[in-house]
């Protein structure tokens, strides 16, 4: 079997309900023994500018006490693992930590905000998550296990990213990896050419139909060439050809299959673009309940 390359692992820490879940299911992660998980507290003392020391005093407490029960909750499967305290915003101290670290994956906690409280510029996942230059695994929730994976593959750049990164986890007894692969559905014949000439109907239905076939032969072939890498590397695989709007049919897809962790890949952008993430991934991330990892 090929060897897998060592991953390394941040895990951003604020004490919050959404932390301690991606805290959760980073230990509950089918990691390879090749990996370095760290994990990451920003105190940033003052920031909420009230004057008062004894608050600041009370909230560095806070965050160390959180600082010391990741590191007991690490510890019980990496006994050496060790969890840094910055003083500094947290969104620049996990992208600079991220980058020091050269890490593979960020997981941090998701609170999961109403539509309005999502498009504030404050929110730390939401900005980590746009501007990282490595994936992100976020969760709201821990799964009981981490064994199920939907990943949604559209044969993309990132998509074959994702699949190279679960090409290096060790997956687990009763292991299940389903790639998805959704399609528009066919064009309909158009209402406006209904009065052409019979045989010319006949015609443009037939180029559609057959134009329809050519692709999804296509991405069967592109959704079991992925198969087959992590087939090799100890997964028991199954892919899916669905038909619909992308969004809607691999969150579907991903409760149908019980999956303990979705995967999708960001979209490729730069600058303001890329912080919006990309529609599906987007909208997995304020939809999806299961954790989500976004691939890049």
């Amino acid at each position: 079997m090929p060897t897998r390359k060592r991953l390394r692992v941040l895990v951003a820490i604020d004490g919050s309900p959404a932390a301690h879940a991606a805290l959760d299911t980073v230990v509950k992660f089918p990691w390879p023994d090749a990996v370095r998980v760290r994990g990451l507290v920003a105190i940033h003392v003052g920031y909420l500018q009230l004057q008062s020391s004894e608050f600041d005093i009370a909230v560095e407490k806070g965050f160390r006490d959180a600082a010391d029960a990741a590191r007991d909750v690490l510890a019980s499967r990496w006994r050496e693992a060790d969890v840094s305290i910055i003083n500094a915003a947290p969104r620049d101290a996990i992208l600079g930590e991220a980058k020091r670290l050269r890490a593979d994956i960020i997981a941090l906690g998701w609170r999961g905000h109403g539509k309005f409280l999502r498009l504030l510029a404050g929110s730390v996942s939401r900005f980590v998550a746009g501007r990282a230059d490595c994936s992100i695994l976020v969760a709201r929730t821990a799964p009981k296990a981490v064994n199920r994976f939907v990943i949604g593959y559209d044969g993309g750049p990132n998509a074959r990213r994702a699949v190279s990164l679960l090409s290096r986890l060790e997956p687990a007894r009763g292991n299940r990896a389903v790639l998805v692969r959704v399609v528009e559905p066919a064009a309909r014949f158009p209402a406006r050419f209904a009065r052409i000439p019979a045989r010319m109907r006949a015609t443009v239905r037939h180029e559609i139909a057959a134009h329809s076939a050519r692709r999804d032969e296509e991405a069967r072939a592109s959704l079991e060439k992925a198969a087959v890498r992590l087939r090799d590397m100890g997964w028991n695989t199954a892919t899916e050809l669905r038909s619909g709007s992308p969004l809607p049919s691999l969150l579907s897809a991903a409760r149908e299959h019980r999956a303990d962790v979705l995967v999708v890949g960001a979209r490729e952008a730069a600058g303001v673009e890329r912080a919006l993430l990309g529609s599906v991934a987007d909208g997995v991330l304020n939809s999806s309940r299961m954790p989500v990892l976004i691939v890049r």
